[in-house]
């Protein structure tokens, strides 16, 4: 039984074995994928990191210049003015004690969550159910904050998270097959400029070890990974 489907076989023998540009690389996503659904292009960055090690462990938030084309629901954790503010900025969930309790019961209905540092203490009771489905609040991601109106709005405009795997690979939503060409390049030099600047200061060797862009059903596309300015050039 073959692994993969007669189309996605077809896409892949579209796909040449060499390193394109990151434009040329999101043409061809764009040209060979074959679904019925508007589906997402992702870039998998392979970097020289040993996850092991505390201080080469590569995590972090951006903003995607021009978002990822996905609805985000965003709960947000407070009390009072704060939580009025969430609300008032588009947040679909909104509380304290009756929020915690809420998900305590299994009501899950959100993308992304956002905590003011008072509620942090009742955030932590539900930290087994949210940190496995990565949705805890994290000071270091910005989503512990008194300012919830700013990141609901980031969070709503494309704000992803990246997380180096166990193997030293960031996997990032660059938006959907609909986007246009340049858009995705544009969102995907915002994401390698941002893996540049946190680079570890103890990673050897070489940093950006290989790049792949790929949609959600399609073989992947490899890329230059030497190519990390003037992207949408030829």
């Amino acid at each position: 039984m073959p692994k993969h489907g007669k189309k996605y076989r077809d896409a892949e023998a579209k796909v040449e074995n060499r390193l394109y540009t990151p434009k040329a690389a999101m043409e061809t996503v764009k040209d060979i994928h074959f679904a019925n659904f508007d589906e997402t292009v992702e870039a998998s960055v392979r970097l020289g990191v040993d996850t092991r090690k505390a201080d080469q462990n590569v995590r972090g938030s951006i903003s995607l210049p021009h978002g990822t084309g996905k609805s985000v629901r965003v709960a947000v954790f407070a009390e009072g003015e704060k939580a009025r503010e969430a609300e008032e900025a588009g947040a679909d969930v909104v509380g304290g004690d009756e929020l915690v309790a809420a998900i305590q019961a299994g009501n899950i209905d959100f993308d992304a969550a956002i905590a003011t540092p008072p509620m942090m203490a009742k955030v932590g009771r539900i930290g087994k159910i949210l940190g496995p489905r990565g949705l805890m609040p994290n000071p270091k991601l910005g989503t512990v904050t008194m300012d919830v109106a700013k990141m609901v709005q980031e969070l709503k405009a494309g704000r992803v998270e990246y997380r180096a795997d166990r193997y030293g690979i960031v996997h990032v939503p660059m938006g959907r097959v609909s986007f246009s060409v340049e858009n995705l390049v544009e969102n995907y030099s915002a994401l390698i400029n941002e893996l540049l600047r946190v680079k570890p200061s103890s990673a050897k060797g070489k940093y950006v070890k290989s790049v792949a862009f790929s949609s959600s059903m399609g073989p992947g596309v490899k890329v230059d990974p030497t190519m990390v300015r003037n992207l949408l050039d030829d």
